[in-house]
């Protein structure tokens, strides 16, 4: 292990002229690159529906894709999940969701004999006639955020059967099935005389589309449904962004607190260059960057600074020993002397993510993803990156100095002859 021998000492500040230019180009590179072709979101961030099937007989990606595009629904994406058992599994999304716009909100309002609030604060009731009796008139109605369910209240117990006769006057409102209702699933409570209308989520939709082209291939149900709106897959984006940049704020404050101010900025353009990193290579890769690749990349910015500080702690106990040597020269001796611990802390931080990576699926293989390029990179960052911005730091701070110390000093006056 001649590599780890005590007391070896690396040159890397004169490495430096190589790996700065290069950390440039990976991160102007990336930043291009979230703008253009963009990340590639996944359902969390761009909002949509998420549905996981396991067909009952064997179908490919592309007869999933143009059984769903035939039936409506623009650029589905289709991805085969591995499965031990189940072959055939699919995860289908598309940027369709349940949500009731106003205008169809406005109609279910009027079906059910309520109107506007007055200026009393209760619901105005619309004037009644044969669809409207006492028992009939909603004084309370809610939707649910993603369209699949309608929660009325009343002032006395309801008549189901009334309000399925009101709401299928409504055009293009489709119910979710029951037993006793083919057309209509409704759920009363007693105590408050509420009333839950389900009606079929996009998920369900995007069913019956596949069985209209795969037939008995299509199962009854779904292994899972989930969706988000537009509006919170943009909120979702905004606090991701938002969390990272906090998370940098206080690590530089931390720093600067614990150490000096000399010592922050080399940390946090070493944070942010391995964020930038992993998500350029998940746009290269084209790899959805959901809350998952968010987790990760919080979880590389702490392993990075924690990597960081170690060498940075090494620098400043070396600091009072060596008064005769250069910053840039101190760098080197504390790099070197920290460097085994590094690669043996990364190498061993890999092993445990690695197998993640290889036998992982969906979001577990993509967070492994995001962690080993992570790794990677913010050992890189720590030694060719924060390091050397430190130096450079410093260096700058030292002319300061010595130019403001002769602008002190008082002039020389000439002898007299």
């Amino acid at each position: 292990m001649e590599f780890f021998k005590p007391g070896r000492q690396f040159d890397f500040m004169k490495q430096r002229v190589f790996w700065i230019p290069l950390s440039f180009f990976l991160v102007i590179a990336s930043t291009v690159l979230l703008f253009y072709p963009g990340p590639n979101y996944g359902t969390d961030f761009r909002g949509g529906t998420e549905v996981e099937v396991a067909f009952v007989k064997h179908v490919d990606a592309s007869q999933i894709r143009s059984a769903l595009e035939a039936g409506g629904f623009q650029t589905p994406d289709v991805v085969q999940v591995v499965h031990a058992t189940d072959k055939d599994r699919f995860l289908v999304r598309v940027q369709d969701t349940q949500e009731l716009q106003d205008a169809a909100k406005a109609r279910v309002k009027r079906a059910l004999c309520m109107g506007d609030v007055g200026s009393d604060g209760k619901p105005i009731v619309v004037p009644t006639d044969a669809r409207c009796p006492e028992d009939a008139q909603a004084v309370e109605l809610k939707f649910s955020p993603g369209g699949d369910k309608l929660i009325a209240r009343y002032e006395k117990d309801p008549d189901l059967k009334k309000i399925g006769e009101q709401l299928s006057l409504v055009p293009d409102l489709r119910f979710r099935a029951s037993e006793g209702n083919p057309r209509l699933l409704v759920t009363a409570s007693k105590l408050d005389h509420k009333v839950e209308v389900h009606l079929p989520s996009k998920g369900d939709e995007l069913l019956e589309k596949l069985r209209v082209k795969l037939g008995d291939a299509v199962p009854e149900k779904a292994l899972k449904i989930e969706w988000v709106g537009p509006k919170a897959g943009k909120q979702l984006r905004d606090s991701a962004r938002n969390s990272v940049a906090i998370a940098i704020v206080f690590i530089m404050l931390y720093l600067a607190f614990r150490f000096d101010l000399r010592f922050a900025p080399g940390i946090v353009v070493a944070c942010v260059h391995d964020a930038m990193v992993i998500l350029g290579v998940f746009v290269v890769l084209r790899k959805e960057v959901t809350l998952t690749t968010i987790s990760a990349v919080l979880t590389i910015v702490g392993y990075s600074m924690n990597d960081t500080v170690v060498v940075y702690d090494r620098i400043r106990e070396n600091l009072p020993k060596y008064k005769g040597k250069t910053f840039a020269q101190i760098i080197n001796l504390s790099v070197s002397e920290t460097l085994s611990r590094t690669i043996l802390t990364a190498g061993a931080t890999l092993l445990s993510v690695i197998p993640f990576m290889v036998w992982g699926t969906g979001v577990i293989k993509d967070f492994a993803l995001a962690m080993i390029v992570g790794i990677v990179a913010g050992t890189y960052s720590s030694i060719y990156v924060a390091a050397p911005l430190t130096e450079w730091i410093d260096s700058k701070l030292a002319k300061g100095n010595e130019a403001r110390s002769l602008a002190r000093r008082p002039a020389v006056q000439p002898k007299p002859a």
